[in-house]
C-alpha cells in the first residue's frame, strides 16, 4: 500500500509579497529564491527548490499542500487509492511545470484548499547551497521528514478526520481534547505520513476566520528558536503564544502572527513515530508549561 513520504511543501496566498519576504528571511532564517515561473516568491529551507510558496492574492490563506512520494510507480498506486477511497483526484501536467515537480495530481480538501501530490522535486546544485542571513545553528529540519506541519481548520470535524485518514492515507499519532476555557473544549487530532514526523497535519473544529490556524517549522538548534523569539520581539511581531512545550510532540517551541494573518510555530526537538512501537493516546491540554497566549491570529 503506498503511502505519502512526507509533507514537501505548502503555498499561501498572500496579499504582501514584500513583507512576507522580510519576514521569512529576517525572523524565520529561511532564503528568498528567484521564482521559476509567475509572480510569487519560492522561499527555501535546503537543498529543495523552494519549502514555502508565495503566490500574490486577496485570500491571505492556505492554498494548497504538496505531499511527496518517492516514485511514479507509488504516485500511482497512491492516486488509485484516493480514487478508491471516493476522491476526484486529476492529473495537472500544467501545474507539474509550475512548480518544478516530475508528476503532479491535485485533489481537492473538505476545507477549501488543495492538496498537490507528486514525485521528483527539484533540487537545487551544491553550488547553490541554502544559506541564512539570520540562523547560527545547523538551520531547518526537513530532508526525509519535509517542511513541518500545517494545521488546517475543520469546518466539520468527522468528515475532515475521515478524509485525512481514508483518502490521505495518514496515520493518527495521537489526540489532544482540553478545556481551553470554561465549557469550551477544542478537540484535535494530529496525523503523520510515512516517514514519521510526529505530525504533518493537524486539525480541529473551532471558530476560526481563515483555513489555516498555523504552519510549522522545526530547527535543529534550540538556541535558532529562541533568536528567532528574541527578533520577533524587537521586530514588533505581534506573538499568538509565548515560549513553551507540547505534550505530544515534545517541540519547545512559540507561536507569531505572519503578514497574512494565520500563525508560524518555530520550534525545536519534535519526535519522529516509529511505528512499530507507538501508542495512540489522548492529551488533555495543549502543552504542559508555557505557550500563554497574547492574541489569536487574526
Amino acid at each position: 500500500m503506498a503511502e505519502l513520504s512526507n509533507l514537501a511543501y505548502a503555498v499561501f496566498e498572500v496579499s504582501d509579497l514584500e513583507r512576507w519576504e522580510d519576514f521569512a528571511t529576517g525572523i524565520l532564517g529561511m532564503q528568498a529564491a528567484k521564482p521559476r515561473v509567475g509572480e510569487g516568491l519560492a522561499l527555501r529551507m535546503d537543498e529543495y527548490a523552494y519549502r514555502i510558496l508565495l503566490q500574490p492574492g486577496v485570500r491571505d490563506d492556505l492554498a494548497a499542500a504538496g505531499w511527496e512520494l518517492n516514485s511514479e510507480s507509488e504516485l500511482e498506486e497512491f492516486v488509485a487509492q484516493a480514487r478508491a477511497a471516493g476522491a476526484e483526484v486529476t492529473l495537472n501536467p500544467e501545474l507539474r511545470a509550475l512548480r518544478g515537480v516530475e508528476k503532479l495530481y491535485v485533489c481537492a480538501d473538505p476545507n477549501g484548499f488543495s492538496h498537490e501530490l507528486f514525485f521528483g522535486p527539484s533540487i537545487l546544485p551544491v553550488s547553490q547551497p541554502f544559506i541564512s542571513k539570520v540562523l547560527s545553528g545547523p538551520g531547518f529540519v526537513t530532508g526525509r521528514l519535509g517542511l513541518g506541519h500545517i494545521l488546517p481548520v475543520s469546518k466539520d470535524y468527522e468528515v475532515s478526520a475521515s478524509f485525512y485518514q481514508k483518502v490521505l492515507g495518514l496515520k493518527i499519532s495521537d489526540y489532544i481534547r482540553a478545556e481551553v476555557a470554561p465549557g469550551v473544549v477544542v478537540n484535535a487530532t494530529f496525523f503523520h505520513s510515512a516517514t514519521g514526523r510526529h505530525h504533518s497535519l493537524a486539525t480541529g473544529q473551532f471558530p476560526a476566520s481563515k483555513i489555516l490556524n498555523h504552519f510549522m517549522v522545526q530547527l535543529a538548534d534550540m538556541d535558532d528558536v529562541g533568536m528567532a523569539y528574541d527578533r520577533a520581539r524587537e521586530a514588533g511581531v505581534p506573538l499568538v503564544l509565548e515560549l513553551g512545550h507540547h505534550p505530544n510532540d515534545k517541540m519547545f517551541s512559540f507561536y507569531a502572527q505572519t503578514p497574512s494573518g494565520f500563525a508560524v510555530e518555530i520550534g525545536s526537538g519534535g519526535v519522529v513515530i516509529d511505528d512499530q512501537n507507538w501508542k495512540v493516546v489522548t492529551y488533555s491540554q495543549l502543552s504542559d508549561w508555557g505557550h500563554k497566549r497574547v492574541q489569536a491570529p487574526t
